[in-house]
């Protein structure tokens, strides 16, 4: 049996059967890997799929193959927001909206949180745009400091600190208090600021006692099942 593909070419039917079954394996993997994170049994995505691991298998042999296909894109979503901080007229603007969106993509997406710890092959499509973005992100650095917005000292590198410390914060205030990063990112683009510069918007709230009590609670029982 076969069906009409693209330009009246006709396409195998256990042809489109293995490109269907990929592409709900990619939904389902994205969808899991941001609910619960990167190490997530496959078991669970194809289960997710409904398909059978041995199928999710033969279309990506390995964790790192689906990490891939799964992450590429919001890697491009990422060069996307680079090129638009790039375009702001403001360079500090166009920066306290580039870190604005990192840790917001983090906060709501599990997955994310650990990206930043994950290499793929070098010749990987995720690898090379994770280069260019990187390459734009020291441009914009480079803009910010000329224009005198952004400390002198303050390089590439750091904001993998950030990332790392948001990357904290979020799992553990998930649930408790969701939007604490907004606070803390916050507080960082101040610490970011060069010194004479002041900051012009206002310090979104903090969480309750309650909420922070609640988070830590959340930690505490996360290491002792782990």
């Amino acid at each position: 049996m076969a069906t009409a593909g693209r330009a009246g070419k006709v396409v195998p039917a256990l042809r489109v059967d293995a490109e269907r079954n990929r592409e709900r394996i990619l939904q389902a993997a994205e969808e899991v890997f941001a609910e619960r994170g990167i190490d997530v049994g496959l078991e669970e995505i194809a289960r997710r799929a409904g398909v059978g691991i041995a199928t999710l298998y033969r279309r990506f042999p390995t964790r790192a193959d689906l990490l891939e296909a799964s992450f590429e894109g919001k890697i491009r979503e990422y060069l996307v927001a680079v090129g638009r901080a790039l375009e702001s007229p403001s360079a500090w603007a166009g920066f306290r909206q580039l870190v604005e969106y990192l840790c917001g993509a983090q906060a709501s997406n599990a997955g994310l949180r650990d990206l930043i710890t994950l290499r793929f092959p070098s010749s990987s499509v995720v690898e090379e745009l994770k280069a260019q973005a990187h390459a734009g992100l020291e441009e914009l650095i480079a803009r910010a400091q000329r224009e005198g917005s952004l400390r002198p000292d303050f390089v590439a590198a750091d904001i993998g600190i950030l990332l790392l410390a948001n990357a904290g914060l979020v799992t553990a205030t998930h649930d408790a208090a969701p939007d604490a990063w907004r606070r803390f990112t916050a507080y960082l683009l101040d610490a970011f600021r060069a010194e004479g510069t002041a900051r012009t918007d206002p310090v979104p709230v903090a969480p309750t006692p309650d909420q922070i009590e609640r988070s830590v609670q959340s930690m505490a029982t996360t290491v002792r099942r782990g």
